[in-house]
């Protein structure tokens, strides 16, 4: 033995003590004898001493060794236990092994004590690292279960066909509660366009042992699709060959979006450039087909040819006109510019659907009082609302309604920050929406680029809503769309109210905001851009704010700053440790903390679950300040 080794020796007979010690030693057994004859002093000795074994007569004066062995698998049932005994027949042998013993040898044949020692200490030893082994991995499974429950990302651990062995709790927000998940086929969910692209990157995974990044979509449960970016890696067993591939995600659709953005921007700024171009050709081309036309119709005036130099004419003026729009389109070509009311332009257009649509369809109008003015080209705003109109009107082909509405509005740098077009300001805002048949996902992100259409051919040339788009833009504003299948669409134009005395003729006196006194505001979100404005707008109204870039760090910083924070307003979409999972957190440290959460999505199922609590409310991304500081001013009220 390479270490001293603490043994019990429950003998009543000294002789027989010096024997096994003796025993020991002799074939190179290290060990400490502690020697006991009665019952009291095993137990103490039971109670007070470290042993590694245990070595018991079976007939003992003051009790038995069935008892012996009762007590010692009661109080130390992890020490092995050695019966030595002369009077042990194999029966009761055998059945004080089926109570717990470890070994027994008869004390005439003592030459097997030593090996049933080295035995039973050895099978100990196995069992300790066993069970260190387990704790060990029962620590990381909590470690792994700990971490998978407090972050945003999706993490999920897969066999060697894909199939699901464990999801985290996240999961849930896009496909379905984990545990009915578990056992099912990981690429069911995945688009179906990238389903086999993800397939064959998951195998190769298996084959090679080498984890890959990749990119694909989800079909989530309530149908809508989600940009999913995921991380896959591997768990090998003790011979190195692979056993589990663990695959950690992330949506990325709110990116995407952003990326979508930005890329549209581009395209239709390279778009506009090239159409530029063309128009100006074309221009070129047809000024002198129209200049000929005129003489043309001066020579020849007989019945005969004045049929066809008309057609030509109609043809060629059709063509100048889509030249215009090009060129609007491509250049937002300004007209002349003057201060305009949007209520004229929207009566006019409801004049115009009373004469010319269908009366299947029911036209409403909708103008807040003391609308601001614009500034604006009165032509080019109206031809942007008969475009809309029309487009409305040919999606509702079996009638329906059509409204149009206007109110005023101020953005400020906190929903700028979150919207690429929009600058801070005060705008009017023109809403044109139909209940028709709506647009797919795939439709709507197409509709402004031109000579995009939907349309049969000959019924729309694709420039009327990119010419619309060019339109709002070179009068400083933009154009927001919303539509579903089967429900509908809306327009929202967004025009910069006019700074002229006009406006401020009929404008309303500002709404004065509330302010803060003192009170402690903890902010948690991870766009640094949407933390230092907020910050800045509650300090400049009264509020001593703290700042957190993730739900960990927003925790921490509550758990630090208890006594003085008033209320959290913290964001949905995290990382490490999303919105719900904080708020949870934060609940259990104080049931009472008043919680402000946002997000720019309004998934119904995680907002019912959030604002159940009367201690939450919900505000929409993005918001002006106005809407922050009432909403924080009536959340503390209330």
């Amino acid at each position: 033995m390479n270490s001293t080794i603490r043994i019990l020796h429950l003998e009543d007979n000294e002789n027989d003590s010096e024997l096994v010690k003796e025993l020991l030693h002799r074939e190179g057994v290290d060990c400490e004898l502690v020697c006991v004859d009665t019952r009291s002093e095993f137990i103490k000795a039971l109670e007070q001493g470290t042993f590694d074994l245990i070595i018991s007569d079976y007939t003992l004066p003051s009790f038995s060794g069935d008892f012996a062995l009762a007590l010692a698998r009661e109080r130390a049932p992890e020490i092995p236990y050695i019966f030595v005994s002369g009077t042990l027949g194999e029966e009761a042998a055998i059945e004080s092994m089926k109570r717990g013993a470890t070994d027994y040898v008869l004390k005439h044949r003592l030459e097997r004590l030593v090996p049933a020692v080295r035995r039973a200490l050895k099978e100990t030893e196995e069992r300790k690292r066993r069970r260190q082994a387990e704790e060990k991995l029962l620590q990381s499974e909590e470690q792994f279960r700990l971490i998978a429950e407090n972050v945003y990302d999706l993490i999920a651990v897969l066999d060697l066909e894909g199939i699901r062995l464990y999801n985290s709790p996240s999961y849930k927000n896009i496909l379905a509660d984990p545990a009915l998940l578990r056992g099912t086929d990981s690429f069911r969910e995945i688009h179906p366009e990238d389903r086999e692209k993800i397939k064959s990157i998951f195998f190769e995974t298996v084959r090679t042992g080498i984890g890959q990044r990749a990119e694909f979509r989800f079909v989530t449960k309530d149908g809508s699709v989600r940009f999913i970016e995921s991380q896959g890696s591997v768990i090998k067993d003790k011979n190195g060959k692979v056993a589990r591939v663990i695959v950690v995600s992330r949506d990325v659709t709110e990116r995407k979006k952003l990326e979508e953005q930005i890329m549209r921007a581009q395209r239709m700024e390279s778009i506009g450039t090239l159409a530029g171009g063309v128009a100006h050709d074309l221009n070129n081309v047809l000024a002198p087909i129209l200049m000929s036309l005129e003489l043309l119709k001066r020579r020849f005036s007989d019945n005969q040819n004045k049929p066809l130099l008309d057609a030509l004419e109609t043809s060629v003026n059709r063509g100048a006109s889509m030249v215009r729009q090009i060129l609007t389109f491509a250049r937002g070509v300004a007209g002349e510019r003057m201060i305009l009311q949007p209520k004229h332009l929207i009566e006019e257009m409801r004049k115009i659907a009373d004469e010319i649509f269908p009366k299947s369809i029911h036209f409403q109008t909708d103008v807040a009082k003391n609308l601001w003015t614009v500034s604006g080209d009165a032509t080019q705003l109206h031809q942007v609302l008969l475009n809309l109109c029309v487009n409305a009107r040919d999606a509702m082909p079996q009638g329906g309604n059509l409204k149009i509405s206007a109110e005023n509005i101020e953005l400020d740098e906190n929903y700028a920050r979150m919207n690429i077009d929009a600058k801070a300001g005060s705008y009017v805002v023109i809403t044109v929406m139909d209940n028709g048949t709506g647009m797919p996902p795939d439709i709507l992100d197409k509709i402004f680029e031109p000579f995009f259409t939907t349309k049969e051919v000959g019924k729309g040339t694709g420039l009327g809503l990119s010419t619309a788009h060019a339109i709002v833009k070179s009068h400083g504003g933009f154009i927001n769309v919303y539509s579903e299948v089967g429900k509908g669409t809306k327009f929202k134009i967004y025009l910069p109210a006019s700074d002229e005395a006009e406006r401020q003729a009929v404008k309303e006196e500002p709404r004065e905001l509330p302010m803060g006194h003192g009170e402690v505001v903890l902010v948690a979100d991870d766009e640094i851009a949407i933390q230092e404005i907020t910050k800045t707008t509650l300090e400049n109204y009264g509020y001593r704010v703290i700042t957190a870039s993730d739900g960990t760090e927003a925790v921490a910083s509550y758990v630090e700053h208890k006594a003085e924070v008033d209320i959290v307003i913290t964001d949905m979409m995290m990382p490490y440790m999303d919105g719900p999972a904080t708020i949870r957190a934060l609940q259990k440290i104080n049931p009472d903390i008043k919680i402000l959460a946002v997000s720019g999505l309004v998934e119904n199922q995680k907002i019912t679950e959030i604002t159940e609590s009367k201690t939450v409310r919900f505000l929409q991304k993005p918001f002006t300040a106005e809407k922050l500081l009432v909403s924080l001013h009536e959340f503390l009220q209330g």
